[in-house]
């Protein structure tokens, strides 16, 4: 049994978690766009040093999400918040440490196990702290923190890289750690009563990592998110070759704007009507998003490129999110999470490598008309997966509640 703090979604700590969900990505978008140039730069480094330099920290924020799994069933979840900010803020002190690349590299991957837990702790308390009736719109909502720090982010990263040093960019990333930190403990924790660990539930299992429920929606996500990070990074390579440099600064700032409007109506949507009412429109408009980006030759088109994506892929991030929490018992809504995040992860996270050996074959533009296809078809997998059980979900719910 769950009992929410309140009816309503606006309570303080919906608010503070939405705060500090924002802080959190920020920094991390910050630090990825910039942190390639400050490894070349002050150690020198090879390419391939530098790439590893930023994609260590997604290989620790995966570490984070899978040592959810271990120590969620003995630590609560606010104490497992304020013990990751904690540590999160910690190991960007490391960034101002010179003892090499080596070391910075090690200091990244910590610093990115910690993101991993915060984030998943912060998605799990969200999840808990909406009341259930509300839960697609308080998701939504709550997806609207990151959707905007997407936007700033790299934005913010690359100015301060442009008019000044990086060691007043890793002092922004130290004070929105320390403010995130102070605020965390302000959070209410919903109480959960969790059933009894017996001892054979103690032994190692795949169950007690992840949660088996939750891996339906969230390998649908690991082939959005795997399409989607074409976008992330290629989309100035491309702009580039299709000499619409200055349109693609505003590319995000147009994706932001269209899951900020969205967002709150798909949200709401869902909770009235269900998930898939939302799910299969935004597919294929996500998937007609990748198409006309594949063929942009104008400005207009580009941009309308980044509308379509951001009504797609945004509403399917936050809705898949729903799902996967909502499938969960009370007590494993931290496992769904992270299970969520770490096919999340995959997807985002080794896409720009596998697709930057596509690119010399296809190129850039027939790159993204293949991932707008891969899209559009993802519908039939999403029926078979989890689609076609929705009414039968819902219908067990309501009797379960009689």
């Amino acid at each position: 049994m769950l009992r929410q703090l309140k009816s309503k979604l606006w309570t303080k700590s919906f608010i503070i978690l939405s705060l500090v969900n924002f802080f959190l990505i920020f920094v991390y978008l910050l630090l990825n766009a910039t942190i390639t140039l400050y490894a070349l730069k002050e150690f020198d480094a090879t390419t391939g040093q530098a790439g590893l330099v930023a994609g260590i920290f997604i290989i620790g924020a995966l570490t984070g999400r899978l040592l959810i799994g271990v120590i969620v069933t003995r630590i609560e979840y606010k104490r497992l918040l304020v013990i990751g900010l904690i540590f999160f803020t910690l190991t960007i002190l490391l960034y101002f440490v010179d003892y090499g690349l080596t070391f910075f590299i090690f200091s990244r991957f910590l610093n990115g196990i910690t993101l991993g837990i915060a984030t998943t702790v912060i998605g799990t308390l969200v999840a808990l702290v909406i009341p259930e009736t509300k839960r697609g719109e308080g998701i939504g909502y709550f997806a609207v923190s990151t959707a905007m720090a997407t936007g700033m982010g790299p934005f913010v990263g690359l100015y301060m890289t442009q008019h000044t040093d990086f060691k007043m960019i890793f002092i922004l990333c130290l004070l929105l750690g320390m403010v995130s930190t102070m605020i965390g403990f302000f959070v209410k924790m919903p109480a959960i009563e969790k059933p009894e660990i017996k001892q054979e539930d103690k032994s190692f299992k795949i169950s007690n990592i992840i949660e088996p429920k939750a891996l339906p929606i969230s390998f649908i996500m690991l082939i959005m998110t795997f399409c989607f990070s074409s976008v992330l990074s290629y989309i100035n390579l491309y702009a580039i070759e299709l000499d619409l440099v200055n349109t693609a600064s505003f590319f995000f700032i147009v994706y932001t704007i269209t899951v900020l409007v969205s967002r709150p109506f798909t949200g709401r949507l869902m909770d009235s009507i269900g998930p898939n009412y939302v799910m299969y429109p935004a597919f294929f408009v996500f998937g007609a998003g990748m198409l006309i980006l594949g063929t942009a030759s104008s400005a207009v088109t580009l941009l309308v490129a980044a509308a379509l994506i951001g009504f797609g892929f945004g509403n399917i991030s936050s809705i898949s999110q729903t799902i996967a929490v909502t499938v969960a018992a009370p007590h494993r809504m931290g496992l769904a999470t992270a299970t969520f995040f770490i096919f999340f992860d995959i997807g985002n996270g080794f896409g720009p490598s596998l697709l930057g050996l596509v690119i010399p074959l296809t190129g850039y533009s027939v790159m993204y008309m293949i991932l707008g296809i891969v899209v559009i078809v993802t519908p039939f997998l999403y029926y078979l997966l989890y689609g076609k059980r929705v009414k039968v979900k819902t219908r067990s719910l309501k009797n379960q509640k009689e």
